[in-house]
């Protein structure tokens, strides 16, 4: 008998085991399930309906369900498409550049040349001040400096520097580059400036004390360690450029176009398969970029 109740309680207590082994697997699951159900809900649906409605037929009339490829076709057949491509493309590289170029010395001004944690974050969010305000504001402010009669023009004209206004400051492929470094130069400093402040200082101090110039220190210790930072600036700038359709109307005065603006205007036409179409290829070519940023930088150990 005695032995009857041992067998049974290590029966029972190796099923109480087994259970609990069978809930510890499922938890982080159960844990991702919401995130999991939001993501697929609010990005993945509306993915897969665009994708969808790029097979559809349309007329001046509405949409018609089919599975048809003419609108991918006139997409990658169009030779304006393909201009329209490379001229968001050529807006993506000016501005990365140019971001990574301030979004660095800002961040590397902040990390290094601020002794107190208190005042490099006081300036940090200095930096961040403008955000207070919306992105097409912060771009409309650009008209009366940049304008025929604006604060540059006629600086320069008193000043007897330039004999009459300047014609390409505004309504220029230069006005929306200037925006565009503009509104997204803090998405460059934020995580390189995190990136820099996770650098072990003693590191910069054993290169000194190796005999290392400063150029040397910053070439081959601080930038090599702020890949990381830098990669994930990237990949916010080049996906925001990308889809930025009112910089480019509003400062090119309409004598530029992007991808994000042909399918603004593809929608005002009430050509949805055609936008959508152009959404996917969009999203294909962004993705394709993010996937060679990840290729050549881990950014997992910013994560």
């Amino acid at each position: 008998m005695t032995v009857a109740l041992e067998q049974s309680t290590h029966v029972k207590s190796a099923e109480l085991v087994r259970r609990r082994l069978s809930l510890a697997r499922l938890a982080p699951y159960l844990q991702a399930t919401p995130l999991a159900l939001i993501l697929g809900a609010f990005l993945l649906l509306p993915i897969l309906m665009i994708a969808v409605v790029s097979f559809w037929d349309y007329d001046f009339a509405g949409m018609y369900p089919d599975f048809l490829t003419t609108n991918y076709a006139d997409t990658l057949g169009s030779w304006v498409t393909w201009k329209t491509y490379l001229n968001t493309l050529e807006y993506a590289a000016i501005v990365w550049a140019l971001t990574l170029l301030i979004g660095f010395w800002i961040a590397y001004f902040l990390a290094f040349h601020i002794r107190t944690t208190a005042m490099q974050m006081v300036l940090f969010l200095v930096c961040t001040v403008p955000f207070l305000t919306s992105n097409i504001i912060r771009m409309i402010s650009w008209i009366p400096v940049l304008g025929r009669n604006g604060l540059v023009n006629s600086t320069l004209v008193q000043m007897g520097l330039i004999p009459k206004p300047i014609e390409w400051l505004l309504y220029s492929e230069f006005a929306v580059v200037l925006a565009m470094v503009h509104l997204y130069t803090l998405f460059m400093v934020t995580p390189i400036f995190n990136t820099l402040m996770r650098i072990d200082k003693s590191l910069i101090e054993a290169a000194r004390d190796a005999g290392a110039s400063g150029w040397q220190v910053l070439w081959n210790v601080i930038i090599p360690l702020a890949k990381p930072g830098m990669a994930i600036g990237t990949i916010f700038v080049v996906t925001l450029v990308m889809a930025d359709f009112s910089t480019v109307q509003v400062m090119s005065g309409g004598q530029s176009a992007s991808v994000a603006l042909m399918m603004k205007n593809q929608m005002s036409l009430l050509q949805y398969p055609a936008a959508a179409a152009n959404a996917v290829v969009l999203l294909v070519l962004v993705l394709l970029m993010v996937a060679a940023i990840l290729r050549i930088v881990d950014i997992r150990k910013e994560l």
